[in-house]
């Protein structure tokens, strides 16, 4: 089972040292989850960063929101940033629920997820150096990855499970082990009934915050502010764990239901985290 370290967006100023630290560790991959009216760093640049500083360990958009970007521009991002990283990129990729965001990028909240399955058609062909369009060549350059980076789809709805089946190379999962099963199976039968190779590579997502509780506050906060929009955010700041056997007890769970991966989200900005996840492995 690999772990992954999901980074904090306050200070995009830290997500050196923790990059820096998790690179050094046991830990597989950074994660840096994506918005567009907020303060958070945006993803591929703060991540094309972070591989500069780091030698290993992949890098991981948890979830970028497609549909916000020009797709042959977000084709050409990804395909630089994963030649660049010798295949560390993954790309995680949502349509987006916030209607500021699509209000900002002056995209239709309404046509979302059609537009991500267009978008996914074009980045597909450009990634595998076919032209662009009617007079218009290619757009490279080419990826590490023949066919581009690997693509994971993060949803809860059965059009963006089916989507993984459809033109994904896995899931990403924000979900608790004792829900995430069911979107497993569902994410597994889809494969099948698509006649797909192999099994979706299934990445789980758990919020963790460990430390001294200034830590665990700071954390607390910075996940309701974040999630306030959802009118959900006390259940979300809920399912935070911070205690080691509570971690371990989760990816235990995620374990036992097949994920390939999982990932600890964490809000807290104390990188000193970094160290403590890193022993309780």
């Amino acid at each position: 089972m690999n772990v992954g370290i999901g980074l904090p967006i306050g200070d995009p100023a830290t997500l050196l040292t923790w990059a820096r630290s998790a690179d050094a560790g046991p830990f597989s991959t950074l994660g840096l989850l994506d918005r567009l009216v907020y303060h958070n760093p945006e993803p591929l640049t703060a991540l094309a960063v972070l591989a500069g500083a780091t030698s290993r360990i992949r890098v991981q958009t948890e979830v970028l929101l497609a549909p916000l970007r020009e797709t042959a521009l977000l084709a050409k991002q990804a395909a630089t940033l994963d030649r660049m990283t010798g295949g560390r990129l993954v790309l995680g990729l949502g349509v987006g629920g916030r209607d500021d965001d699509h209000q900002a990028a002056g995209t239709d909240i309404r046509t979302r997820g059609r537009r991500l399955d267009e978008q996914m058609t074009v980045m597909r062909r450009l990634w595998s150096g076919e032209p662009y369009g009617d007079g218009v060549g290619p757009i490279g350059p080419a990826p590490a990855r023949p066919g581009g980076p690997e693509v994971l789809f993060g949803g809860f709805q059965p059009a963006a499970l089916e989507r993984v089946a459809r033109s994904g190379d896995g899931f990403l999962a924000a979900a608790a082990p004792s829900w995430a099963g069911g979107l497993f199976d569902t994410v597994r039968t889809f494969w099948q009934e698509y006649g797909r190779d192999g099994e979706p590579r299934i990445v789980a997502q758990v919020n963790v915050a460990l430390g001294p509780q200034e830590v665990i506050d700071d954390a607390r906060a910075a996940m309701h502010a974040y999630y306030a929009f959802t009118g959900m955010a006390d259940r979300m700041v809920a399912g935070l764990l911070t205690t080691p056997t509570g971690i371990r007890d989760a990816i235990a769970g995620f374990a036992g239901l097949g994920a390939d991966e999982v990932m600890l989200y964490c809000h807290g900005l104390d990188p000193d985290q970094v160290d403590r996840l890193a022993d309780l492995l």
